[in-house]
């Protein structure tokens, strides 16, 4: 199955370079390309795109409102946000609007096309330790109440949970409770489902602004 990417960015050279490099890979197919958030939602529009990487700071509409809107559309794609720093805000606030990771521009062909396929295949691109390193700080500066609905989960419910803070895919997680991978995927989606949020990511920003999870940074 062939995955569908929209390539956001408002350098031209950036853009240019992912989407050659996505085009390499059998399975993977960049269908547009945008320089703006505004023009991005149009591209997205005309084109029903799988997956988008998506700039932060963009002129005419930034990649987070462009986020926002696209996320807020029926049956969204995934997005991937692409930024310079490791410790930005702004990704930050992506994450917690919806995005589903966030790469950085340098990153490797190999690593571009695995976090691309992990985000499609609806993982949250929670593993590498630096986004794991930027949620907790972001969430130790900007803490927030504990979330009512933590009380509702289980506690294996709650487990799930933090494995998943940990950076743990469905696989690496039913290993560690010793269940099977769907008993896994079923209590994500409770899980999804008592928190109310959309995805995997914004769950895990949850799980650190409520002090469920307490980040090691450094």
């Amino acid at each position: 199955m062939t995955t569908r990417l929209v390539v956001v960015d408002d350098q031209e050279v950036v853009r240019a370079g992912f989407a050659a490099l996505l085009a390499t890979q059998d399975d993977l197919a960049v269908v547009g390309v945008a320089e703006n958030g505004a023009r991005a939602l149009a591209v997205c529009a005309a084109t029903g795109p799988d997956v988008v990487l998506m700039d932060v700071r963009m002129p005419v509409l930034d990649g987070i409102s462009a986020t926002r809107r696209l996320l807020d559309a029926p049956d969204p794609p995934k997005v991937l946000m692409l930024t310079t720093f490791d410790l930005d805000e702004h990704v930050y606030d992506a994450l917690t609007a919806g995005a589903s990771g966030f790469l950085l521009k340098d990153v490797t062909a190999e690593r571009l096309f695995d976090a691309v396929r992990v985000v499609a295949a609806g993982e949250a691109l929670l593993a590498p330790s630096v986004t794991r390193r930027l949620i907790g700080e972001f969430a130790r500066l900007r803490p927030r109440p504990p979330s009512p609905a933590l009380a509702e989960l289980t506690p294996r419910e709650t487990e799930v949970l933090r494995l998943l803070a940990a950076g743990l895919s469905n696989g690496e997680i039913a290993g560690r409770l010793v269940v099977g991978e769907e008993t896994v995927k079923t209590h994500v989606s409770r899980v999804l489902r008592k928190l109310e949020v959309r995805d995997r990511a914004q769950a895990v920003v949850t799980a650190y602004e409520s002090g469920l999870v307490v980040p090691r940074l450094g």
